[in-house]
């Protein structure tokens, strides 16, 4: 019998008599106990001696009272690729991170003289892409006589991951791979659009920062709303959730004042983040590289700046080699690196000393733990070949022009 609401009403065999209570309720309570109780008594009912195993559904409102219905075997898949790469998947993305610290608060669009973030956020595509174990360096006994940002790289699984971004460049790089496999530098280069090769013009991400802020408004971190600007009106994306930017700032704000060799747990993201260590170095350097540090130390006076600055160039002089900090003396070839970063570090330190401040105490201690702890979570050591894309991606970032 069809109800008002559109819904039928469905009888369990069980005879005229007892008709009336073995309906289904249109209406269960709250917490579904009632509706559950009633519809599992009027199933022994009309089971009678021909009762039958109990049919097994998927997890949903018919086993434990749940809103939502779920597969178990989505769980069961997603314990394990966090097995598979070391732990859960952090809430925004490096790109997510570096953009929502570049946008002003209140206005919220980013600085119309910043140059170098939409470069680096290309290759923070390819950062977290390596970091999920998606892309990794083209395993080749000689490519180590290659330069590092000229490695070749690979994709390794072509698996989707959620985010519209990452899973469009990695399609696109799966198909590339068929016909010829690239490198570090080219990839970042042909997905800013900086070629003249008109048959590789495709390759270009377009909209990466509007698309960005998009995907940060879905996740209720930034609003939109419209602007008018003398002649035409914008779209802008202010904060809307406070919060998660502060969080952010922290972490940043930790990692770069901190003056012991041990990481304070305020300078990384939630426990069980798959790499933790590697992605706070990550967001410290290609914010550093996109030149919306800035942003991150409104509230640090001139010395804790500079001495910010100066922990970030040392940190950025460590990573941009492979293994991780033989710049410094703590791994194979040390002292052979010296990027624009570390030069412009002992720049900025000489003048802090010419003008009568002090060194930095502790700095190089915090360093130096860092590397340790990133080796810490690389796969097989010095053979990691996805972390060592990354220190190709940043070896990349670390020559443009904001740091020369």
């Amino acid at each position: 019998m069809a109800s008002s609401g559109g819904l039928s009403r469905r009888r369990v065999g069980g005879g005229g008599a007892s008709s009336s209570s073995t309906m289904y309720n249109d209406v269960d309570d709250d917490n579904g106990t009632n509706g559950m109780s009633r519809r599992g008594s009027s199933m022994s009912n009309g089971q009678g001696n021909g009762a039958s195993a109990p049919v097994q559904h998927a997890g949903s409102a018919f086993e434990g009272g749940s809103k939502i219905a779920f597969d178990p075997r989505d769980l069961q898949q997603d314990a394990s690729e966090e097995a598979r790469i070391g732990g859960k998947m952090p809430r925004l993305t490096i790109m997510e991170e570096v953009l929502l610290l570049g946008i002003k608060d209140k206005q919220g669009y980013l600085s119309f003289w910043n140059d170098n973030i939409s470069y680096a956020l290309r290759g923070c595509i390819l950062i977290e892409l390596a970091l999920r174990r998606r892309i990794a360096l083209f395993k080749d006994p000689n490519r180590r006589r290659v330069p590092i940002a000229e490695r070749i790289v690979e994709v390794i699984d072509d698996r989707q991951t959620g985010e519209t971004i990452l899973d469009e460049a990695l399609k696109m790089m799966k198909a590339q791979q068929e016909i010829e496999k690239l490198s570090i530098n080219s990839w970042i280069d042909l997905m800013s659009g900086e070629t003249w090769n008109v048959m590789k013009i495709g390759f270009q991400l377009k909209q990466v920062r509007e698309r960005l802020a998009k995907g940060l408004v879905d996740k209720g971190v930034l609003r939109t709303e419209k602007r008018n600007f003398l002649l035409f009106d914008m779209a802008t994306h202010p904060v809307a959730d406070v919060r998660t930017k502060e969080s952010i700032i922290n972490r940043v704000v930790s990692l770069l004042t901190s003056t012991t060799s041990a990481i304070p747990p305020s300078a990384l993201d939630k426990e069980g983040v798959q790499c933790r260590v590697l992605r706070a170095v990550c967001l410290v350097c290609t914010a550093y590289t996109a030149s919306v540090l800035d942003n991150a130390f409104g509230r640090l006076g001139y010395e804790e700046r500079e001495a910010a600055f100066q922990r970030c160039d040392e940190i950025l002089g460590e990573f941009v080699c492979w293994p991780y900090g033989s710049a410094g003396g703590l791994g194979p070839g040390a002292g052979q690196h010296m990027t624009p970063a570390t030069a412009a570090g002992r720049r900025r330190q000489a003048s802090r000393l010419a003008s009568g401040g002090g060194l930095e105490v502790g700095g190089r201690e915090v360093v130096i733990g860092l590397v340790q702890e990133v080796r810490k979570e690389a796969v097989g050591g010095d053979e990691d070949t996805g972390f060592e894309l990354i220190a190709g991606v940043l070896e990349v970032l670390s020559k443009l022009d904001s740091l020369l």
